[in-house]
């Protein structure tokens, strides 16, 4: 936003010193913050979560996007709720890419920071079901924790 305004104010000051070829168009800097401004709103944790899950369970996902999306949740200062991790590793199954799958456990587990003899155990048990299922090994099954 600030840097915006800050882009708008250089225009403006560049269109006051016209030259011979340039007409004066003083835009305006509300004008300028409008058009820069986010308009989305604040999302919920319910819709946030069911945007991720509807993402991760479309049929015809392919790698490049589930590599996107695994991307941009983990870009995001939160560790997925396990439903949202038992879409990806459904989705990695349905691509048969179990090496994502165990490196989305392994960024889950990083994710966690300082609290991960809390968060991380609590993840495995939530999504234990679904490993099972998809066969999905975790990194500590496969000695690279």
């Amino acid at each position: 936003m600030f840097r915006a305004l800050a882009h708008c104010a250089v225009n403006v000051a560049r269109a006051s010193r016209p030259t011979v070829t340039q007409r004066v168009i003083t835009p305006s800097l509300v004008v300028c913050a409008q058009r820069n401004a986010s308009g989305g709103g604040v999302m919920s944790d319910e819709e946030f979560d069911s945007r991720w899950v509807e993402f991760f369970s479309k049929q015809d996902i392919d790698d490049w996007e589930l590599r996107k999306g695994v991307n941009t949740l983990i870009g995001y200062d939160l560790v997925p709720e396990p439903r949202i991790i038992v879409a990806i590793l459904q989705a990695c199954r349905r691509l048969n890419d179990s090496a994502s799958a165990v490196r989305v456990l392994e960024v889950i587990k990083s994710k966690s920071g300082p609290r991960a003899k809390e968060i991380y155990p609590y993840v495995l048990q939530e999504i234990q079901p679904t490993l099972d299922e998809l066969g999905i090994k975790t990194p500590e099954q496969l000695g690279l924790a």
